[in-house]
């Protein structure tokens, strides 16, 4: 049986970035290199089966645009109606690669593994990491039974769901928190550890369907987030509510605490029809809502997944 094939789609990132000295880890300009280039030079790449590439975007990830998302989501979607694609791999820069794997989770059929994987060093370093991590991912995207969207990263597979940046510039910058990892790669194997993730509940057909032709950033409703934090005002609440804001996420102290002058902006915003969601500012754990909460809680997602699934809340509302 001819093994299927994987599509590979570049965005840029560390991975792609040069230096001018093969030393230096941080001082790279990122997305330089294109994907065709980062997979010849590795060839265990194709020696499992076929690969297509194909470059979406080139762009630092902190650069990460809502047009980006929309051509992203629509190649995205488009090889994954293909029967003979088994699964898809997407390189991408680490800062925002969790938001782009939840937006991707919460719209996409899963019944396919779609799979991100990054570096933290670039691609002319004495030692990148890039290479292994991109044969990891192929290694994921491979694996029978796999599904979902999913980020690799030093070995590691987290669910999009789960996956956060944890570390500034340590090559395994990445965590599940108190989920844990989904599995390991160790030498082209996967080690499962818990089940593979399933696709969304009430995600929306309309925000599917409408996405990919959203090139422009007055097309996605206007989500901002606002830190409760020692002597938080309501000020900020006060100014994006004034220009026209249709949803907030606050990232709360502790178990979803809100400063007094803040939260009474906040209420005064959801008052007026802004949609307020409560996430927190802590790592790991998630807000445990009580009854009567005014604020509605993230559901156990990070402020910035909070962000992404409330937009696409407004979209298809």
């Amino acid at each position: 049986m001819q093994p299927q094939t994987i599509v590979i789609l570049g965005t840029g990132g560390t991975i792609a970035g040069r230096a001018a000295r093969a030393a230096d880890n941080i001082g790279y300009t990122a997305a330089e290199l294109g994907i065709e280039q980062l997979v010849d030079a590795i060839p265990a790449l194709v020696e499992a089966g076929p690969v297509i590439t194909e470059q979406v975007a080139q762009i630092d990830s902190k650069d990460m645009s809502f047009a980006v998302w929309a051509q992203l989501a629509g190649r995205v979607q488009h090889f994954l109606a293909r029967p003979e694609i088994q699964g898809i791999v997407i390189t991408h820069g680490t800062d925002t690669l969790e938001e782009t794997a939840y937006f991707l989770q919460a719209i996409c059929d899963s019944a396919k593994p779609v799979v991100l994987t990054c570096a933290m060093r670039p691609a002319t370093a004495l030692a990148p990491d890039g290479p292994q991590n991109l044969l990891d991912a192929m290694a994921v995207a491979r694996h029978p039974g796999a599904c979902g969207v999913v980020a690799v990263c030093a070995g590691t597979v987290h669910s999009a769901l789960d996956v956060q940046k944890m570390h500034t510039y340590q090559l395994d910058a990445f965590s599940s928190g108190d989920a844990g990892p989904l599995a390991y790669v160790e030498e082209g194997r996967l080690r499962l550890l818990r089940n593979w993730p399933l696709a969304l509940e009430g995600r929306s057909e309309v925000a599917i369907n409408s996405i990919a032709n959203m090139n422009h950033a007055t097309d996605w409703p206007w989500v901002e987030i606002v830190m409760s934090h020692a002597g938080a005002s309501g000020a900020v609440v006060q100014a994006l509510v004034a220009q026209g804001v249709q949803g907030l996420v606050v990232a709360a102290t502790g178990n979803g605490s809100v400063h007094h002058a803040l939260e009474a902006a906040l209420l005064q915003a959801q008052a007026a029809g802004v949609q307020v969601v409560r996430a927190t500012r802590c790592a790991n754990g998630r807000v445990l809502s009580k009854p009567g909460d005014a604020l509605a809680d993230s559901q156990g997602l990070s402020p910035v997944k909070a962000r992404v699934a409330l937009m696409l809340g407004l979209l298809g509302r």
